[in-house]
């Protein structure tokens, strides 16, 4: 049986993180590209994107005295496989309308 990566989901499930993310996916930004995108302190930013990168989520890219951001489109196909897979369980279970008997 397949699990979801639930480490990533939590991650995800932070609205700042999520519009992080969702930035990221349009194109390379640093901090302070964020800071001014999201209005939360560099600080906090600067937090939430460890935390990404370390989950591997994000690639960092120096550039200068300035490092970008940039997301790993591969890491979200492996969380949306596995999400895919749980709906077509979800789906099979429902189909042939399987329930485990109480004892």
């Amino acid at each position: 049986m397949m699990s979801v990566e639930n480490d990533v989901l939590r991650l995800l499930a932070d609205p700042l993180r999520a519009q992080i993310v969702s930035l990221l996916a349009s194109e390379a930004l640093c901090t302070c590209h964020l800071v001014e995108e999201t209005g939360a302190r560099q600080t906090n930013i600067s937090n939430h994107l460890r935390a990404l990168r370390e989950a591997g989520l994000v690639d960092t890219e120096p550039c200068g005295r300035f490092t970008y951001y940039r997301l790993r489109p591969e890491a979200l196909d492996d969380l949306a496989g596995q999400l895919t897979w749980l709906a077509e369980a979800a789906r099979q279970a429902a189909a042939n309308e399987r329930k485990r008997p109480c004892p």
